[in-house]
Order: structure tokens, then C-alpha cells, then sequence
């Protein structure tokens, strides 16, 4: 009678190839470098995740989890604080070395074709994902049509970083990132100025 794969160690396993996937990104054409960093065999690999692809696609669940509660902690609406400044708060997540890390690991999955990408959904599920809770931001912000707005904050801070990634001219993407919430702050303000009259 086999022996049955182990939790423990196929969790073990999973966080190893996520600082891997992380570190050297995709594509994974073979598991020998995988495995070789964590120390086993890709037999071993096989044995827990029973393909590469399997694989793959477990180490991306878990990285976008893990991104999830980095993200989600630095947008998150607080009652005592202006959303705007959260938002002017959260670049240095989202550019800095722990955000930038995961923006240039889940570029690489936007970027494949759907034959070829390990989480074919991935590409809207990432989208919505953060648009509610920016949204909820925004309505507490007193913004008219936060949904809207929050499509276009993301889709602003996700060129800012594309930029910022592709030049390395840090400065320049996060002086534009702060001039763009000028602009959104101006229009909170307005919409408050015309709620109270």
C-alpha cells in the first residue's frame, strides 16, 4: 500500500515554490530548478501536486492569496482617516519591494495567451478583486459614482506601476500617482461643496 502525500510537507513544499515563482517568475519549463531550491527531487513535486501544471497553478493561488492580504490591508477603507490619504499611503506597497514583487510575477500570467497561461480566469478575476474594495473607499469618501471612479483609480495605479517597472524612474511614477489623487481629492470636494448647499 502507497503512502498517502502528507499535508504538512505538501504545504512545505507550496510556500518554497511560491518565494520561487516570486524570485524567478514564470515560465516554469521544468521543475529541476524548483525543486533543486527546495532541496527534493521534481519526483517528489510530482508525487504531492501530481503535474507541473498542478503545480503552477497551486504556487499562483497561493502567491495571489498572499497578495490579497498584503493589498487588501493597504486599500481597505479606516473610518478616521480620508480615503484619498490611504490611497497616497498604499503606493509604498503597491511600488515598493514587497507590492513590486507580485506586480511583476502576475504581469507575466496577464501577458500569456489563453492557451498557454496556468489560470485562464485569472486576468478578470484580478480586476475585480480590488475594485470593491476601492469603491467602498470612495463612497465613504463622499465621491459620486465610486464604481466608476474605482475602475479608475486601479486602472491608474496599474499604468503608474507598468511605468514605474518597465524605467525604473520611481520618482516620476510616484510624483504623477500623488498628482493624480490631487485631482480625485478636488472632485470629492466639489461633490461635498454641492451635497452641502
Amino acid at each position: 500500500m502507497g503512502r498517502r502525500p502528507q499535508p504538512e510537507i505538501r504545504d512545505r513544499l507550496l510556500d518554497g515554490c511560491v518565494d520561487h515563482l516570486l524570485e524567478h517568475g514564470l515560465p516554469v519549463t521544468s521543475l529541476t530548478p524548483v525543486a533543486a531550491a527546495l532541496g527534493v527531487s521534481p519526483r517528489m513535486l510530482i508525487y504531492h501536486f501530481a503535474t507541473k501544471d498542478r503545480l503552477v497553478r497551486a504556487a499562483l493561488v497561493e502567491a495571489r492569496r498572499r497578495q490579497r492580504a498584503l493589498f487588501d490591508e493597504a486599500l481597505r477603507h479606516r473610518p478616521d482617516t480620508r480615503y484619498v490619504d490611504t490611497l497616497a499611503a498604499a503606493w509604498t506597497t503597491l511600488s515598493g519591494p514587497g507590492g513590486s514583487r507580485y506586480a511583476r510575477l502576475f504581469s507575466v500570467v496577464h501577458a500569456l495567451p489563453p492557451s498557454e497561461t496556468p489560470w485562464p480566469d485569472f486576468p478578470t478575476m484580478a480586476v475585480h478583486d480590488w475594485l470593491p474594495t476601492i469603491a467602498a473607499g470612495l463612497r465613504a469618501d463622499g465621491h459620486a459614482s465610486p464604481d466608476v471612479l474605482a475602475t479608475l483609480v486601479l486602472g491608474v495605479a496599474r499604468g503608474l506601476l507598468l511605468d514605474d517597472r518597465a524605467t525604473g524612474e520611481h520618482d516620476r511614477a510616484a510624483e504623477a500617482y500623488r498628482a493624480f489623487l490631487t485631482l480625485l481629492d478636488g472632485d470629492a470636494g466639489v461633490r461635498r461643496g454641492a451635497g452641502a448647499g
